[in-house]
């Protein structure tokens, strides 16, 4: 079996992706969401679920779940983040970033020549892979969150020039995830134009507030579903081989 490991996790969707390719290529596997409230609790888990070949991690996790490795892909190192982890039958436990590859293959076809400059909304492990992908592109990159930071501005520091200057605005936050579908950064959307993209990494629901509210400035907008399922495949790639 494969899971989900995160708190809550009552938005996600991978079970649901997983199962469903299982089912449709005939692969005796299963995938089961595994809330824990603690990342401490991991170990007992793992000891609970002898037939788990390897897992997701998502919020709060993908940062926590480090120093409980075994061994990390080079690439995941670089990013600082993890979000798959397969285990090893001597009971080791390797960590890999898929989000970054799931990301760059979903927003390269988005890509115009004017996007210089992307805010990156948010701090957290999701953010370190969507930084690390938009870095390689070229962009500059500048990040936004709750408290500010030697190379971070706050939300109230976001003025309408600094909108027009960043074509790219990536929300790696979960504001606006179901349940909570009602909020969003606090950004003055009036100065997006529609020569602005804004990605919103949360898909549950379709259309968050961020998006709506960009939308109407006439910005291009998506959110995290098909980078969802790139990552998940991606995973799947590294469950599979037989190289360690």
């Amino acid at each position: 079996m494969y899971g989900l490991i995160g708190y809550p996790l009552g938005h996600s969707f991978s079970a649901s992706f997983f199962n469903k390719k299982f089912a449709d290529e005939g692969i005796p596997e299963h995938y089961e969401l595994l809330p824990i409230e603690t990342i401490g609790n991991l170990g007992a888990l793992i000891k609970s679920l002898p037939d788990l070949k390897g897992f997701n991690v998502t919020i709060p996790y993908k940062q926590q779940i480090i120093p409980l490795l075994s061994e990390i892909d080079e690439e995941a190192a670089e990013i600082g983040a993890v979000n798959v982890v397969k285990l090893y039958a001597d009971g080791t436990m390797k960590g890999f970033n898929t989000d970054a590859v799931g990301f760059r293959n979903s927003l390269s076809p988005l890509l115009k020549p004017h996007m210089k400059k992307a805010l990156v909304l948010g701090t957290g492990g999701a953010s370190k892979a969507v930084i690390n992908v938009l870095k390689r592109l070229g962009l500059e990159v500048t990040k936004v969150s709750r408290n500010r930071g030697v190379d971070t501005l706050t939300y109230t520091d976001i003025t309408p020039e600094i909108i027009s200057a960043h074509h790219i605005i990536v929300n790696t936050t979960p504001l606006g995830m179901w349940p909570k579908v009602h909020e969003a950064p606090s950004l003055p959307y009036d100065a997006l134009t529609p020569l602005h993209l804004c990605y919103d990494l949360v898909y549950n629901p379709e259309v968050t507030e961020f998006m709506k509210k960009s939308a109407e400035q006439g910005a291009t907008i998506k959110n995290g579903l098909e980078m969802l399922h790139l990552q998940a495949l991606a995973a799947w790639e590294i469950w599979t081989n037989k190289e360690k």
